[in-house]
């Protein structure tokens, strides 16, 4: 389904999925409603109605969706089946940890190496991953035709890093640094505040 979407519902597609597929077995093989989704999450139903709608056309009055299938829907929406690859920058605690997880292939991720510039690391491997140094990160985005990079260096590194990664010809990257990044206009930079994250959590 190519259908446009508002970023309101990008934003919250995720968590349709994270809960549908969170639910058990039982239930993934029944059916499910708008409404009951949005009783779960604390939404309004006629939002979550609307939500659901735009990427999947399987709901039916006073029946609701095919669980399984509608999970299908927003995971392959949300390009889940995609399997992109991407390259984490840093392999401080953050770094390492990114390397360490297995979850991000349930969303159609693949961290595929590490990038330091630190003799003690590069050469390694992290949870069967290679490490690199960063002066081999270009060729090997250009190479593998990667998009996607993490950066989680310190902050006096990161703009350094982040045009090494646009040079590379990454279109998208997730920055954990607490700094702000320059890049072109055809460049994604989302960035993740961790601690001003939790300073707005604190305040809610």
């Amino acid at each position: 389904m190519t259908k446009k979407i508002t970023s309101q519902t990008l934003s919250r597609l995720p968590m349709y999925f994270n809960y549908l597929t969170s639910l058990p077995d039982s239930k993934k093989s029944g059916h499910i409603s708008a409404t009951a989704v949005a009783e779960a999450l604390g939404l309004n139903d006629v939002q979550v109605r609307k939500d659901l709608a735009s990427v999947s056309r399987g709901g039916k009055p006073k029946i609701g969706y095919v669980t399984a299938e509608l999970i299908g829907d927003i995971g392959h929406f949300l390009g889940f089946e995609n399997h992109d690859g991407v390259v984490v920058a840093g392999m401080g605690n953050l770094g390492r940890a990114m390397l360490e997880c297995n979850g991000f292939s349930d969303y159609g991720f693949d961290i595929l190496c590490g990038f330091d510039c630190s003799s003690d690391i590069v050469g390694t491997e992290i949870n069967g991953k290679p490490v690199y140094h960063i002066s081999e990160l270009s060729e090997f985005c250009r190479n593998g035709n990667i998009r996607i990079g993490i950066i989680t260096v310190p902050e006096n590194s990161a703009q350094e890093v982040c045009d090494i990664m646009v040079d590379a010809g990454l279109e998208y990257i997730l920055n954990f640094a607490a700094v702000h990044l320059n890049a072109p206009k055809n460049v994604t930079i989302h960035n993740e505040n961790i601690s001003l994250t939790l300073a707005m959590l604190a305040r809610m």
